[in-house]
């Protein structure tokens, strides 16, 4: 056998050889990488099929805690329900008693103007003074503070005005001093002035204010 060709044919051989060797390791390394990447898939998969159900999971959770807790929306309803139902009554505690007070006084007032007896209308003036403010006391934190300054002046008001009635009583009593006279006249004014003018549009505001209030 020629040794050229012999050397050739072996060349050839071993060229082939290597050939199929790298194939075959190329081969090999494939597979595992996609036998690697089919896992690695399968595994993330897995996870995202995992944090799925979690979510959904959750989102019930959601609704149940929903469906059995009343919303947010609700809670503050029923809170400013509450608040108003409790300002209401307040309202409704102290107004007539205001109301009582104001009538009484313009009773005791209109006697002691025409020199009539009124010892007991000034009791009762006294009193309905005194439940008055002793009511206000009460309902005071249940009040807007708009229509607590407007009670409280209205109040006041009413007191002054009795007190001035009852000091023009008093000097009535003794009619020979001029001195005596004059002062009879400013304490008369006092609590017309305090009565008719001041009582009444502090009434009237104290009217408005609660309408406001009840009906926005």
């Amino acid at each position: 056998m020629d040794m050229d060709y012999l050397f050739d044919f072996l060349a050839t051989t071993q060229l082939t050889f290597f050939i199929a060797i790298a194939a075959l390791i190329v081969a090999v390394v494939a597979l595992f990488s996609a036998s690697t990447a089919k896992r690695a898939a399968a595994e993330q998969s897995d996870t995202v099929k995992q944090r799925v159900d979690s979510l959904w999971h959750d989102m019930d959770e959601i609704r149940v805690s929903q469906f059995n807790s009343p919303s947010s929306t609700e809670t503050g309803n029923a809170i400013a329900s509450e608040q108003f139902s409790a300002e209401k009554a307040a309202y409704e505690a102290i107004w007539p008693l205001v109301w009582l007070l104001h009538d009484k006084l313009g009773m005791f007032l209109r006697s002691v103007e025409s020199d009539e007896p009124a010892g007991e209308l000034r009791l009762e003036a006294r009193k309905a003074a005194l439940d008055a403010r002793s009511t206000l006391n009460r309902v005071r934190p249940f009040c807007h503070d708009d229509i607590d300054g407007l009670i409280t002046q209205l109040i006041d008001n009413n007191i002054r005005a009795h007190l001035a009635a009852c000091h023009f009583m008093d000097l009535r009593k003794d009619s020979l001093s001029s001195n005596t006279s004059h002062e009879r006249e400013v304490q008369k004014e006092k609590f017309h002035t305090l009565y008719e003018g001041q009582s009444r549009e502090l009434l009237n505001q104290l009217v408005g204010a609660i309408r406001r209030r009840m009906l926005r």
